[in-house]
């Protein structure tokens, strides 16, 4: 694989990043399976990897650590923290008190003694973002962390953490982690240029789109099981939005089918092609999965290709709202929208 630059790190990094979200008791708890299949890829020319304190709660950062193990030196390893860990209140978030405390956590399951990449997962409303750039800039004095980035944030709170950190002298975001798909193409309108102005890495997550651009969901969702049944809102094709969804993927499929490569090697394909990625994050359960994505890496998209696309889903867009992953909490709690009864004026 041709290596990228990761933003203005230096650090250089594959087109596809392994992703490891998929490992440990959310979906493939066998840990000797999952070692196999990160060391295939590594074998295969990936050296990024990503994952999470959050997934399976811990299990799959012990897992890509066991995997790594005696060849750490090569892998470019990135993880996260935010997600609740625990039942105390403060076990989550981006505060100091957090980080400083559950990044040696992730250094002891990860079993390794820095991390290249050390990512917010998601924003904290309730901690100003100089208290966080704080305590990571001290992590990467410290040598714990090589760099730091944020992941789903939207464009002017990545613009408030890099004036923040030129005003105070920290060190700033050199990555962003945000969704972005054939079928999610909203990253494109401001996270994009403005990842791009700062010279940001980023590392695209579900350019599948869940499944949809894998194929899986042809021939119906079951809204039962597994993330249909926890995101149904995401699924449910008796929603317009998702009957546009299913619409859109068969005339994706004509696409794929015009270029001579299957679906799922489009949707990678596309989600790599823009000049502000970096890498796009692959998840694969199983060795089957993950040779059949190794199988589309130097899948090139031509111009004719990418306007047909654009015609299907127009740049900027998304097919359906809630496939942005992040919904301010300005507008999803009532109470921030609203003023208090007793202070509100008679009309």
């Amino acid at each position: 694989m041709q290596m990228r630059v990761l933003g203005g790190t230096g650090i250089k990094v594959s087109p596809y990043c392994f992703g490891a979200m998929n490992f440990g008791a959310w979906a493939n708890s066998d840990h000797d399976e999952a070692a196999a299949i990160i060391n295939a890829a590594l074998d295969a020319g990936i050296n990024f990897v990503d994952t999470a304190d959050v997934y399976s709660a811990g299990e799959s950062e012990e897992i890509v650590g066991k995997a790594i193990k005696g060849r750490r030196d090569d892998v470019v390893l990135a993880t996260k923290f935010h997600g609740k860990m625990g039942e105390d209140v403060n076990h989550q978030g981006a505060s100091r008190r957090w980080i400083m405390h559950e990044v040696e956590n992730s250094l002891r399951r990860l079993d390794t003694d820095y991390i290249d990449v050390y990512q917010i997962h998601r924003p904290d409303p309730d901690t100003d973002i100089e208290e966080t750039l704080s305590a990571l800039t001290d992590l990467v004095r410290a040598g714990k962390i090589r760099a730091f980035g944020s992941s789903t944030f939207p464009a002017e709170l990545i613009v408030e953490a890099q004036w923040a950190s030129q005003r105070r002298g920290f060190e700033r975001l050199r990555t962003e982690q945000p969704p972005y798909s054939v079928l999610n193409r909203t990253i494109e309108t401001a996270v994009l240029p403005t990842t791009q102005r700062y010279s940001m890495g980023v590392l695209v997550w579900s350019p599948l789109a869940m499944g949809w651009l894998a194929g899986k969901y042809r021939n119906g969702v079951d809204m039962s099981t597994g993330r249909a049944k926890i995101v149904p809102a995401m699924y449910d094709q008796a929603l317009p939005a998702n009957v546009r969804k299913a619409e859109a993927v068969e005339e994706l499929a004509k696409i794929a089918a015009d270029a001579g490569c299957s679906l799922t090697h489009l949707a990678m394909a596309f989600s790599i092609a823009h000049p502000g990625v970096t890498s796009a994050i692959i998840g694969p359960r199983t060795r089957e999965q993950l040779d059949d994505l190794l199988a589309g890496a130097d899948l090139v998209l031509d111009d004719e290709t990418l306007d047909r696309i654009d015609e299907v889903v127009a740049p900027g867009t998304a097919i359906n709202a809630e496939d942005s992953f992040y919904t301010p909490r300005e507008v999803s709690e009532i109470s921030l929208r609203r003023r208090p009864v007793a202070t509100r004026s008679a009309a």
